[in-house]
């Protein structure tokens, strides 16, 4: 038992290093502590009633204002075309040209007709002058008067028919040159010179389009009407007033068409097929920007909301569930609530269940937190990166970091450990 003693050196030695140990593991766990109860930082907005237009998003088509389909109106082989494809046309502007030739003819004979017609009328009236004098002295019959008096009143009916008949070939003769009805852009030509074109099937040859302004077909929901009826009547809307209706169409690739519209009317008739009703607005187009048969979504006013609570769009949270939801900050602490959405208004959603004025609804930060969690809020920048919330100066202090005057201590070698016997003389 006596071997088994250490000499008394070490045992000075034992006892230092355990006391160091003890005192080492006191000094951590106040540390430790304050490090649990440190509150994370997270961006927050406080959210206050809002006046706001509501609004609702629909799906539309683009329809031309005036969609002329240029047909041929008489038969003949066309002889021209007089356009640019694809460009602007005016009113009157000449198109095709088909063939006049057989139309010049039947010109010259129902003008030849009129002459004639008007010969015999002359000749007519002459007899009928003529008898008329005789008649008197009783020496004509009175069946040969009135005889010529029924002559020249056919030959004034000749007369007639001979200039309408030349009518309808002046007529037939200008449809040989084929014009624009209205200002617009042309498509393509359906037609090439040289092909017949035929009156009677009525044969496409092109179509002129008014694209300055165009119309936006829409459909709605007989269900989502209904709805909008009731928020009115509860008064959770105020109605706009009359003309007041605008609309803003969103292009394709998401991106704002910059000329507002507005709201031309709503149907009252509900297609059986769907459950839908039809509405329509219109747009001005200067630069053509919208096209016939382009897909669009138009958001139309619906009223105002005078309190809407309105939230970042970043807030909202999404439960496995598809339900939707918000991280609020009640006494320091994070608490999920369900909430109910409304329609999104420039970056934002409308909360209109589960949030009251007043919440502080987290925005930025949710990486770091969890239900129950302790967090202080910052107020959010919305031109501040998402998570560059910054952490209070209370929360970065770190107790056993040096002072900004202080010098850093210059490290020791763990093999320089200092020991407990002098050093040797000499």
């Amino acid at each position: 038992m006596s071997n088994l003693r250490l000499p008394y050196g070490q045992q000075v030695r034992v006892v230092a290093l355990s006391s160091l140990l003890l005192l080492a593991a006191c000094g951590e766990k106040p540390q430790q502590a304050a490090q649990g109860d440190m509150k994370v930082p997270v961006s927050v907005v406080t959210v206050q009633p809002t006046p706001t237009e509501v609004l609702v998003e629909l799906p539309g088509r683009v329809e031309a204002i005036k969609d002329a389909q240029i047909r041929a109106r008489v038969n003949g082989i066309v002889t021209e075309i007089n356009f640019v494809q694809g460009g602007d046309v005016k009113a009157g502007q000449l198109l095709f040209t088909i063939d006049p030739a057989p139309y010049r003819a039947a010109r010259a004979q129902a003008a030849a007709q009129l002459q004639r017609a008007q010969a015999d009328a002359k000749s007519a009236r002459l007899l009928a002058q003529r008898y008329s004098t005789l008649i008197k002295a009783n020496a004509v019959s009175r069946q040969e008067y009135d005889n010529a008096t029924a002559a020249a009143g056919q030959a004034d009916a000749a007369i007639a028919a001979a200039k309408a008949a030349l009518d309808t070939a002046d007529i037939d003769l200008g449809y040989t040159k084929v014009v624009s009805p209205i200002d617009g852009r042309i498509g393509k030509s359906l037609v090439t010179e040289g092909a017949l074109v035929s009156a009677t099937a009525a044969t496409q040859m092109a179509t002129v389009q008014q694209l300055d302004r165009v119309y936006v077909d829409l459909t709605r929901s007989t269900t989502e009407l209904a709805q909008l009826r009731r928020a009115l009547a509860n008064g959770e809307l105020e109605r706009l007033g009359d003309g007041d209706a605008k609309a803003q169409a969103v292009l394709e690739d998401g991106s704002n068409y910059d000329l507002p519209g507005k709201l031309l009317f709503s149907g009252v008739t509900v297609d059986p097929t769907t459950g839908q009703v039809n509405l329509r607005a219109e747009f001005p187009n200067p630069d053509n920007i919208l096209l016939p048969g382009m897909y669009v979504r138009v958001r139309l006013q619906q009223g105002v909301d005078e309190k809407a609570l309105l939230v970042p769009q970043q807030a909202l949270q999404r439960t496995a569930d598809g339900l939707s939801s918000l991280m609020l900050v009640k006494d320091g602490k994070v608490e999920v609530k369900a909430v109910t959405v409304g329609p999104g208004i420039g970056g934002k959603w409308i909360i209109s269940k589960g949030l009251a004025a007043g919440d502080v609804v987290i925005v930025e930060g949710f990486q770091k937190i969890r239900p129950g969690a302790a967090v202080q809020g910052i107020p959010w920048d919305p031109q501040a990166k998402a998570g560059d919330a910054k952490a209070p100066p209370a929360a970065k202090a770190d107790a056993g970091a040096p002072g900004p005057g202080a010098e850093k201590p210059e490290s020791q070698p763990a093999d320089e450990t200092p020991s407990s016997k002098p050093a040797p003389k000499g």
